[in-house]
């Protein structure tokens, strides 16, 4: 029996604990947050997967090399949030060429 069938099991919790997977794994939370986590994926195979997927995700996205984003985009792209923060709501021009 795995442990999302027990009757135990709290999903609410995982979803709970998901939503700190990258501040535990980016060492940000405090230590008793950072057992809390520690403690839950001893005993939930479902979300010590997403933890070891999500921290192999960040291994492989940290390791590629950085691109300069071109100058026309960079200046579009201010451009669109800049609408987006004045209340305008439309965007235009922010897609690929």
């Amino acid at each position: 029996m795995s442990i999302a069938d027990r009757p135990e099991h709290d999903p609410a919790h995982c979803r709970e604990m998901f939503a700190h997977l990258s501040e535990y794994l980016d060492r940000e939370l405090d230590e008793t947050a950072c057992r809390e986590i520690e403690q839950h994926l001893r005993h939930c195979d479902a979300c010590r997967a997403c933890c070891a997927t999500l921290a192999r995700t960040v291994a492989l996205c940290r390791g590629m090399p950085a691109h300069a984003v071109p100058e026309t985009m960079s200046t579009r792209l201010r451009e669109a949030i800049e609408k987006l923060r004045s209340g305008d709501g439309t965007v235009s021009g922010a897609g690929p060429d």
